[in-house]
């Protein structure tokens, strides 16, 4: 009977809300309610706990056409989902019927997609969004503000609100919804819409990965809408979103990489939205950002307070109408700043995001809870940060993911309408305090010096710091001219900290982190960054850079060879696949000799390279275009009755395999090799199946894949198949980056043994981080075996590595000990009889098994023990440089590569990836050694050192 009351007064108190929110619109002068709109929100949505008051009553504007009168379908419908041309042509629609919105074409994608961003606002908004803009940009940098009235300021500026809908391509919800809650932000005349409307500006990008949504409506159409099960193993998306990254594209952040990570940074520094919402589906039923902690060391306390202010208010306002399932905190952490909502964050902007609960599609499926678990609770378990669970079962439709949505939006937007002053405020102050900070505390400046291992990759610094609206000036004068030096008396910097000093992260944080935990660009690029705490510079010799700045190499000396001090410059290979052009009489010559070039102090260590047969012209463009240092010499390098071992370069034909079931670091690589201006041949599991490999290819890079042995011989379950994922009329954005007439089954046993034949036939394969555990474990090699450690965790961190193998070609130009940036890999290693193949080692001190034994041995005679100096016991060197690692003592000592022979060729085995995201450029020389010297891998080089002799010094070239 208690159940029976309650269930009716449940019924009572929602039609007396609705039936208030009803009486008001209408007696606000609204348009008519669309009641058809209405019955089918309630039919689409399966349970009347999980339709919220707020997103009913759409009006039915004459004048303004609704998504149901556009597209003949309210948005929701099961089995209907719009692609971007229809998307964009809705908003057109809407900004062609009405003065509250606009449409404008921000940027393309990789694949030629316009992305649109849209504006709604006021009649009076509209018309001063220019004006607007320009407050914005005055509140951005509190500088300019100078003695002028800040309240005045804020009097007369705007609060702009981005919502960012689309971004991963499998959850489908926040681009339909959008096209609903613009159309209701232009239309609705409740006061709660004309609050928001009035005070102020919504920026919608609409889409912003189009290349991955249109591929992923394809998908839904060709496969996922047949299914009526919801976790049957079926790959819920295509192999590809984007041209290059997949899920990686929110975290693009930091090397801004991406076309739609450029539109965004663009959207930023031209409207300085005060807050963004960026909308994910992942979790049941909603999940309001704040994140567990560690929060990020530099990020101001007022952001922190503002996530915690503005999510329980969302809570709040979705509890008042009723919503379960609704929760904080327990997802995420708040540490990483290379997410997408994190350009507002960095940038003293408030960054937020939504997690709802979406069936990658329109369709409506039984969902199971009972195993979901955040910060160790269940899903279904009432917690202090969820105060009303979801059941463990819930019957999940599209709508109900949209209602969530847009009644969350709805609620956030309402929060930026009634708080704009405070939040306008809040951004003015952050930048202040910023300044402050900068004047006031340690360090007051960050210097990249001018001499650098790899110039070119300290100027490739200095404009990343730019993109991120970084102030960089360059010492044109005085003592220290040509440094670059970041003054910390700027608004951005807390980001300028973040980005160049090293990260502290707690070990007894008591959840496993989200994502990377360090980012040290110094580290990642290789690059040489000092922290002053005072300022060592006459400002008068100081010039702001105003555009992206290059490092043209030097030429010193006179002579028809050029000799590069090779020291793992970025841009050597680049360097040797121009230098191929130059005709049949341009060569390169590593020397795998320690040199000296007399008339030099310097002496040239193994991997140094000499170009032969250029022009004096073309030797000036190779050291301009490629920011390379050249000796020239007319030395015939062969001195001093040593002989000097070198090889000729002979670049190899490369192919980058990439898996139909993981395509993430695939992408990366590909986008690297492109950017380093590298051929390469994609292949797949046909390929391998097909075999010839060594007919076709010399080296073979296989980044990394997550799995076992079994994920990479089968990939995909040939139980789905056939899958084609291939181009046809009715499937435009398919068959692109790369197609198959069926993407399941895998290469098989027989593709991997054409694998090990290519190896065996003097192929170099190359692995990266899991993949050389995969790849050992099926048997292409016996000498590499997976190392138990249950106890180490290692999210990714930059730590010390030591240089064993010197005298190997892919260890030219790097010192005996390094840095390089590590996540949670796979550890491998070989019987201690072949250690010999282990190159790169994890910190600095041996294995147990390789220390000298001291004790007494039987069967020998006995040694009188040598007697020992007093010496300082040697302080070891620190592992972790930026991060952090437990249990760090299970890894110390154990491979990081491997160069193992196998049958005529070789496995190249890295247990981590040298091409992470774009980012650890300094790592990434470690395979271009591979393909530069692929065919010269096991010839060790000689401790002998070489002399030749150059002419006098000259100089030609610079920086610009």
């Amino acid at each position: 009977m208690q159940t029976f009351i309650s269930k009716r007064l449940s019924v009572l108190l929602a039609g007396l809300m609705l039936g208030s929110i009803s009486l008001r619109a209408q007696s606000t002068g609204a348009p008519n309610i669309d009641e058809t709109y209405n019955e089918k929100i309630k039919e689409y949505t399966t349970d009347k706990r999980f339709l919220p008051a707020s997103v009913l009553n759409l009006p039915n504007d004459p004048k303004v056409p609704s998504p149901r009168t556009h597209f003949g379908q309210i948005i929701g419908t099961p089995g209907i989902i719009h692609r971007t041309p229809e998307i964009y042509a809705y908003y057109k629609k809407l900004m062609e019927s009405s003065p509250n919105i606009t449409i404008q074409q921000v940027s393309t994608t990789e694949e030629g997609r316009p992305i649109q961003l849209v504006a709604i606002g006021s009649e009076e908004s509209m018309k001063r969004l220019d004006h607007y803009k320009k407050q914005l940009a005055l509140l951005a940098d509190p500088r300019k503000v100078g003695t002028q009235d800040i309240e005045k300021i804020l009097g007369d500026t705007k609060l702009v609100y981005y919502l960012n809908g689309g971004l991963h391509s499998p959850e489908m919800g926040s681009p339909e919804m959008l096209m609903e809650l613009a159309y209701r932000l232009v239309t609705s005349q409740t006061p709660e819409i004309k609050t928001i409307r009035d005070n102020i500006i919504v920026i919608i990008n609409p889409v912003s990965e189009p290349d991955g949504w249109d591929k992923q409506v394809d998908w839904y159409y060709r496969y996922f809408k047949a299914r009526k099960v919801y976790d049957d193993g079926f790959p819920d998306s295509p192999p590809y979103w984007g041209k290059y990254v997949f899920h990686d594209n929110n975290r693009d952040g930091l090397q801004i990489s991406q076309s739609l990570t450029k539109a965004m940074y663009k959207i930023f520094y031209e409207w300085h939205p005060t807050a963004s919402l960026d909308l994910h589906e992942s979790v049941p039923l909603l999940y309001i950002s704040t994140g567990t902690g560690p929060y990020n060391e530099t990020i101001d306390p007022i952001t922190i307070g503002e996530w915690q202010t503005m999510a329980n208010h969302d809570m709040a306002s979705l509890a008042a109408q009723g919503l379960p399932g609704v929760f904080t905190w327990a997802f995420y952490d708040g540490w990483y700043p290379g997410y997408a909502l994190w350009i507002s964050n960095n940038h003293n902007a408030v960054g937020r995001f939504y997690e709802t609960f979406g069936n990658s599609g329109a369709n409506t499926y039984l969902r199971d809870l009972s195993e979901d678990k955040y910060a160790g609770d269940p899903v279904t378990a009432k917690e202090w940060y969820r105060p009303d669970p979801a059941t463990e079962k819930v019957y999940w439709s599209y709508r109900n993911n949209i209602n969530y949505m847009e009644a969350g939006v709805l609620a956030s937007l309402t929060y930026g309408a009634t708080n704009s002053r405070m939040l306008l405020k809040n951004f003015y102050q952050k930048g202040l305090n910023n300044i402050r900070k900068g004047t006031e505390e340690t360090p007051r400046a960050f210097v990249i010096p001018k001499n650098q291992r790899d110039p070119a990759m300290a100027v490739y610094l200095v404009n990343q710091l730019r993109a991120q609206a970084i102030e960089v000036h360059k010492a044109e004068s005085g003592k220290n001219q040509g440094d670059y030096v970041v003054l910390l008396n700027q608004p951005y910097r807390n980001l300028a900290v973040s980005l160049l000093t090293k990260q502290n992260y707690p070990k007894e944080a008591k959840f496993p982190p989200y994502d990377d935990i360090a980012w040290t660009l110094g580290y990642l690029y290789g690059v040489d960054v000092k922290a002053e705490d005072s300022i060592n510079y006459v400002t008068s010799d100081l010039k702001m850079i105003r555009d992206d700045v290059k490092y043209a190499g030097n030429i010193n000396g006179e002579g028809t060879d050029y000799v590069l001090n090779y020291k793992g410059q970025n841009n050597v290979l680049p360097a040797l696949l121009w230098m191929k052009t130059q005709g049949k009489q341009a060569k390169a010559i590593v020397l795998d000799t320690k040199t000296t070039i007399s008339g030099s102090k310097d002496t040239l260590a193994a991997g140094a390279v000499v170009f032969k047969g250029l022009t004096t012209d073309q030797s000036k463009k190779l050291a301009t275009q490629f920011g390379l240092d050249l000796q020239a010499t007319k030395g015939d390098l062969t001195g001093a009755g040593v002989p000097l071992r070198q090889h000729e370069v002979s670049l190899p034909r490369v192919a980058i395999y990439h898996s139909w079931l993981y395509t993430q670091d695939e992408g990366w690589a590909r986008y690297t090799f492109e950017q380093r201006g590298i051929p390469y041949t994609s292949i797949n599991k046909d390929h391998l199946k097909a075999g010839e490999l060594r007919k076709r290819f010399d080296v073979i890079l296989i980044p990394r894949i997550y799995g076992s042995a079994t994920t990479f011989i089968h990939e995909i379950d040939s139980k789905f198949g056939p899958l084609p994922y291939t181009k046809t009329a009715e499937f435009p954005s398919h068959g692109f980056p790369d197609a198959t007439n069926d993407i399941t089954g895998g290469p098989g046993f027989a593709g991997v043994e054409n694998l090990k034949k290519f190896v065996e036939a003097g192929g170099v394969l190359v692995t990266l981080d899991n993949s050389s555990k995969m790849i050992a474990e099926t048997g292409i090699t016996l000498d590499l075996e997976a190392v138990s450690a249950p106890t180490l965790f290692h999210p990714g961190s930059v730590v010390q590595v030591k240089n064993r193998k010197p005298e190997s070609p892919i260890m030219y130009g790097f010192p005996e000990t390094f840095s390089i940036f590590r996540g949670n890999s796979p550890l491998l290693q070989t019987k201690k009889f072949n250690r010999d193949m282990m190159l790169m080692q994890y910190g600095t001190k041996l294995l147990k098994d390789e220390e000298e034994y001291k004790g007494a041995i039987m069967g020998m005679p006995d040694k009188k023990p040598a007697k020992e100096k007093a010496s300082t016991p040697k302080k070891e060197d620190p592992y972790v440089l930026s991060g952090m690692v437990r249990n760090e003592q299970t890894i110390i000592g154990h491979g990081g590569i491997f160069n193992v022979p196998v049958g005529s060729g070789r496995l190249i085995a890295f247990t981590f990836d040298p091409l992470h995201r774009y980012l650890n450029h300094h790592d990434a020389p470690l395979l271009w050694n591979v393909l530069i010297n692929w065919n010269h891998l096991d010839t060790p080089a000689s401790p002998a050192t070489a002399e030749t002799t150059t002419q006098p010094a000259t100089k030609t070239g610079g920086e610009d």
